[in-house]
Order: C-alpha cells, then sequence, then structure tokens
C-alpha cells in the first residue's frame, strides 16, 4: 500500500464519526510497520482520545520504528488530553504523514515543528484536498470565527417552497426525507425563523436512525411572539435556543422550559451577521437553515451562506399565490445574480439533490 491509500483508510476512519465529535475536528489515524496495519483510531468525542492515541494504544510496543498516517496535523498543546505530538515521540514512531495542517492558531505548525525537532520524518499533503473538505466546517469556523452554514430548501421545478397562504407541504419522497435527517446529523444547529415555526410548527429534530445527538433548534424571533403551545416549546426533545431583539419584553413571556434558552442581542433587528456572532460565542460549528422565504432571502443577502443544499422534486405549482423560496435579492439581470458553483448532483428516488457553493 502507498501513502495515499493508507491515509484513505484514515479518512473513512475519520467520517465513520461524523456528526458526534463537535467541536473537535474529524480526525482518522493508521500505524504502519512492515507493510501490516497494527493499530488505527477515529477521534470519536470532544474529551476523549484523540485519534492518535487510540491507534498507539492499539499498536502498542510495536509502534516504535513503525510510519503513523493522520488526517489532521496532530496537537501540541494540553487541552481536554495531552499532546498527541509528545505521545508520538515517547512511542518512538519514526514516520508522521499528515493530510492537512491545522488552522487552529494552537495547533498550527507546532505539532510538525515539535516531531521534526524530536528527529521524527514528516510528510505532509497526502490526500490534502479531501481531508481539508471532510473538515470543513471545523476549518470554516477557525478561519471566520463564525458557524459553518448550509442553507437548505426543498423546491418544486419552478422554484416554489409553500402553497397559497406561506404554508409548507412536503413535496419531496421518503428518499429525501431521509438525506435531509443525515444532513442534520452533521450540524450542530437548525435555524429557522419564527414565522416558521408559527405556520409549520415543526419538530427540528434529527430522526436518523442510531444518531448520537440532537442538534439545538435555533428560531430568529426578533420580538419574543413565538407561540408558546409549539413543538419546539413543549417538548424537550431537543435544546431550543431563541435569539430576540433588545427591544424584545422577555419578562412578559413569563418562564419558558428548561430546554428553551432566550438570546438577547444588543440592536432591535436580529441580524444574520450578530446571530452568527453569537452561536460562535457558544461554540456551535455548522448551522443547517431550513427557513422560509425570509430567512432564505436574509441569509443568502448577508453573503454568510458557504453551502446550498438544494432538493427538486418533479412538481410544477404554478401561481401567484405561491412562495418561490427566495425574495427580492436586488439583482436586475442574470449577469449580477448570485452565483453558485455546483459541486454535487445526486438522484434521491424521483427527486435531485444539488450541492453547491457560492463563488468567491
Amino acid at each position: 500500500m502507498d501513502d495515499q491509500q493508507i491515509m484513505k483508510q484514515a479518512l473513512e476512519l475519520a467520517r465513520s464519526a461524523a456528526g458526534q465529535t463537535s467541536p473537535n475536528p474529524l480526525v482518522g489515524s493508521v500505524i504502519i510497520k512492515d507493510g501490516r496495519i497494527i493499530g488505527m483510531g477515529a477521534h470519536l468525542k470532544a474529551g476523549q482520545a484523540h485519534a492518535e492515541i487510540h491507534a498507539l494504544n492499539m499498536a502498542d510496543t510495536e509502534a516504535r520504528g513503525a510510519d503513523l498516517y493522520v488526517t489532521l496535523e496532530p496537537c501540541s498543546h494540553h487541552g481536554r488530553t495531552g499532546p498527541c505530538a509528545d505521545a508520538i515521540i515517547k512511542a518512538g514512531i519514526r514516520r508522521v504523514v499528515v493530510a492537512v495542517l491545522d488552522p487552529n492558531p494552537l495547533v498550527s505548525g507546532q505539532g510538525i515543528q515539535k516531531l521534526e525537532n524530536a528527529g521524527v520524518i514528516v510528510e505532509t499533503g497526502v490526500c490534502e484536498q479531501e481531508a481539508a473538505e471532510l473538515n470543513r466546517m471545523f476549518f470554516t469556523f477557525i478561519r471566520k470565527n463564525r458557524p459553518f452554514v448550509t442553507l437548505k430548501h426543498a423546491i418544486t421545478l419552478d422554484g416554489k417552497i409553500a402553497v397559497y397562504g406561506g404554508r409548507s407541504e412536503k413535496i419531496t419522497g421518503p428518499e429525501v426525507q431521509r438525506d435531509v435527517h443525515k444532513l442534520r446529523l452533521l450540524h450542530d444547529a437548525i435555524l429557522v425563523g419564527a414565522q416558521t415555526i408559527a405556520l409549520d410548527n415543526p419538530r427540528l429534530t434529527n430522526r436518523f436512525a442510531g444518531s448520537p445527538k440532537q442538534p439545538i433548534r435555533v428560531i430568529l424571533d426578533r420580538h419574543l411572539r413565538i407561540p408558546i403551545e409549539s413543538h419546539v416549546i413543549q417538548v424537550p426533545d431537543a435544546p431550543t435556543w431563541i435569539i430576540v431583539g433588545s427591544q424584545a419584553d422577555i419578562d412578559s413571556r413569563g418562564t419558558f422550559p428548561d430546554h428553551v434558552r432566550i438570546l438577547q442581542l444588543d440592536t432591535p433587528d436580529v441580524e444574520i451577521a450578530a446571530a452568527l456572532e453569537l452561536l460562535a460565542e457558544q461554540k456551535v460549528l455548522s448551522v443547517l437553515v431550513e427557513g422560509g422565504q425570509k430567512i432564505n432571502t436574509a441569509f443568502l443577502k448577508s453573503g454568510q451562506v458557504d453551502e446550498v443544499a438544494t432538493y427538486i422534486a418533479p412538481i410544477i405549482l404554478g401561481g401567484e399565490g405561491t412562495v418561490s423560496v427566495f425574495g427580492d435579492l436586488q439583482t436586475s439581470s442574470a449577469s449580477n445574480g448570485i452565483r453558485l458553483e455546483t459541486q454535487k448532483v445526486e438522484r434521491l428516488g424521483t427527486d435531485l439533490k444539488i450541492i453547491s457553493t457560492l463563488k468567491e
């Protein structure tokens, strides 16, 4: 096996823990000696052992003189666990192959420097693009100091998300419904506006079988007018955070259940950038936006969207009373419209899924 083949195994190990390591990144590690795999591991949960430690524990004394492959630069600082670089040196690893450097200022370059200073051979950049893509949410959080934002919507062929009166209905098939719950699993939070709660009373939970956690339900509600009888208030199957403006009369609403938090901004309006900054302070690394037209439009106009997940059903609603996925984006022609780059197209039953990113 060559370096790329082994690193791809490490990436698969990292991917196996998707949705359960936040606020930490996904990391996998494999140890090779004399052409044999003698150790492997993945980071499974924040506060628990890192991938390299699991692999070293499996390899035990055989680790001396072996090669260690890891999808992200080994840490060199004391956090909730000890420095992986120190453990690698102590185990007598001969060579370390790293897929991508860690952008975290506490780590960036320092782990590699510590290994090299101890005489360990270090090589970087093996499967770098794939490793960076795997941790795009973590990298965005570190580099932009805000959560990674995925804008998700299900639309008809003519771009509609709701029927007359703004009421939404399921327009996609069961394959899409399952895929959406997988998507929810990968995010720390699901975000909607107060109008979506009032019109649809959604559960906003991840109902994917075997899910290790529930995402936080984030509601943008400027005046705190959310119906008290709504599911997100009455049923504690996931945390509910309501972000309100500075003029919201919190005291007049009485006491909310324990699973509900009210987060108040310093400004009357609930601006997208301010809401994301507040979520970043709470260590929310990723947000799946599932709002209606108003929220979709606000996020797109804010420039704070990293990825767009569009599910398209082969249905045409037509009619002036139906609701389009986006409102006025103040674009006068196709040339100054918001351009996306298609990353992936997938068929799900009779529907299509398109993953795209905003052009820089």
